[in-house]
């Protein structure tokens, strides 16, 4: 079984859930595109790197999820990232061949996450997101403006029975 990003749940609502996530490494890439397009044109720059692409021409463990995110001040670039294997460290990670694809660290943070079944279309993850928003404000919780949609299984599986997240960090 893939090895999931690890976090813990603190509290369990109706319509979501708070989690800590644990701090992690992950490889991410940059890409100005529409989102479905950015997902696919990452995608193949990051698994190059987990796939022997890189100074040690190591395989490293496929995880999930495919986090694809953007940040609040730049609505058209997406950023595309795996999760490394959990315990990696940046200063331990072998360097990526591909320029496109950066590592960073990720602090332990506090979010908020909902699970939805079916292709993570864009219009699909909008409508949730909208709703993990509206759930969380009945719940008085200070959300950021970064949204992070993440994707568990691989596209080839059909639609419907695809498992996707979105995860929402908590304004501090």
């Amino acid at each position: 079984m893939t090895q999931r990003q690890e976090f813990r749940v603190i509290e369990t609502f109706r319509d979501f859930e708070i989690r800590e996530y644990k701090p992690c490494v992950i490889a991410e890439v940059k890409v100005s595109a529409d989102y479905s397009s950015a997902s696919s044109r990452a995608f193949s720059s990051l698994f190059g790197y987990i796939s022997s692409g890189n100074g040690n021409s190591e395989k490293i463990s496929m995880t999930a999820p495919v986090i694809s995110a953007q940040r609040p001040d730049d609505s058209k670039t997406w950023y595309v990232s795996f999760v490394m294997p959990a315990g990696s460290k940046i200063e331990n990670m072998p360097q990526p061949n591909d320029s496109k694809v950066l590592l960073r660290d990720l602090d332990s943070e506090i979010c908020v996450a909902t699970s939805f079944r079916g292709k993570a279309s864009s219009e699909l993850s909008r409508k949730m997101e909208v709703q993990l928003r509206v759930a969380a404000a009945k719940e008085n919780l200070m959300l950021s403006n970064e949204t992070r949609i993440c994707r568990f299984d691989p596209p080839f599986k059909p639609g419907f029975l695809q498992y996707n997240e979105i995860v929402i960090p908590i304004s501090r």
